[in-house]
C-alpha cells in the first residue's frame, strides 16, 4: 500500500527542484529497477505490482531493509512518468559526486557535454559512456538534469555504473588541463575523423545540436573533428548522440 505522504513525495520528484531539494530521483520500469538493484546506489523505496514483488522475492534481488510497497499497474502509472508501468518504480538517493581527478584525461577519455538540454539525448550519451567504458560524464551548468526521469530511462542502467560531474563551468575546467591533454570537439571545418588515428585519452566535448559549443568551450579545443557525409548524403546535421557514437568509435577502433 502506498501512503499519501509517499505518493506526494514520488510525484514531487517529477520536478527538478524537488529532486535537488531531496537529493533523490526516480527509476521506473522492470529493466531499470532490476539494473538499480544490482548497483551500489542507495534505495529509499520500491513500489511494485504483486507479480513483480513475487519475482523479486523469488530471485532475492531486493536488498535487505529496503521498504517494498505494493500497488496496482494503474497506481504505478499515476505515480510515475511512464505512459504505462506494469512492474515497479523506485526512489533512489542521488550519489555524491566523486572528485574530478585533474589527471584523469591524461590517461582516459572523458566525455563532456556542453548545453545538451534534452534529457533523452543526455541519457543516450550516458549509455554510450557506459558502452565504451568511459570513467564518467562532465556536464556543463546548462545541461539537462541527469536525474530527469527521461535521462535515467534512456541511460539503460548507466545511471548506476557511470558517475557524472554535473553543473561544471566547462570552459574553466578545460582551461585547467595540462597542455598535452587533447580536447576534441565536432566541427564541420575540422579534420576528417576517418583519416585520423585517435587514442582514447583526453576530453571529447559534445555540444547542443542547435547552438554548438559555447564560445568559451570552443576556444579550448586542441583539435576539431569532422564526420564526413557518405556518398550522396545530404542530411544537414546528425543527432548529438549519433555524432558522439561515431566519434567515440573512432577513438576506440584501433584497440
Amino acid at each position: 500500500m502506498v501512503s499519501k505522504a509517499l505518493a506526494k513525495y514520488i510525484r514531487a520528484l517529477h520536478q527538478r527542484k524537488y529532486r535537488q531539494r531531496h537529493a533523490a530521483f526516480l527509476v521506473e520500469g522492470a529493466k531499470s529497477v532490476l539494473e538499480l538493484l544490482s548497483s551500489s546506489l542507495g534505495i529509499e523505496h520500491v513500489v511494485a505490482t504483486t507479480a513483480f514483488a513475487e519475482q523479486l522475492a523469488a530471485s532475492r534481488a531486493l536488498p535487505p531493509g529496503v521498504p517494498l510497497h505494493l500497488a496496482s499497474e494503474d497506481e504505478l502509472t499515476q505515480l510515475g512518468t511512464l505512459q504505462t508501468n506494469a512492474a515497479a518504480l523506485a526512489v533512489v538517493s542521488q550519489p555524491s559526486q566523486p572528485p574530478l581527478p585533474a589527471a584523469l584525461p591524461a590517461s582516459r577519455l572523458v566525455l563532456a557535454l556542453d548545453n545538451v538540454a534534452d534529457p533523452g539525448n543526455l541519457g543516450t550519451l550516458w549509455r554510450l559512456a557506459d558502452w565504451y567504458g568511459l570513467p564518467g560524464l562532465v556536464l556543463s551548468e546548462n545541461c539537462a538534469d541527469p536525474y530527469n526521469p527521461k535521462a535515467v530511462a534512456a541511460s539503460m542502467g548507466a545511471f548506476g555504473r557511470v558517475p557524472v560531474w554535473a553543473d561544471r563551468d566547462l570552459g574553466a575546467w578545460l582551461g585547467t588541463l595540462p597542455p598535452e591533454v587533447g580536447i576534441y570537439g565536432a566541427d564541420l571545418e575540422g579534420d576528417n575523423v576517418h583519416h585520423l588515428t585517435l587514442q582514447p585519452t583526453g576530453v571529447l566535448v559534445m555540444g547542443s545540436e542547435s547552438h554548438g559549443l559555447s564560445p568559451d568551450v570552443a576556444a579550448q579545443l586542441t583539435r576539431r573533428l569532422h564526420i564526413p557525409h557518405g556518398p550522396g548524403g545530404r542530411a544537414e546535421s546528425l543527432n548529438v548522440a549519433v555524432s558522439a557514437a561515431i566519434l567515440l568509435d573512432n577513438f576506440f577502433r584501433n584497440l
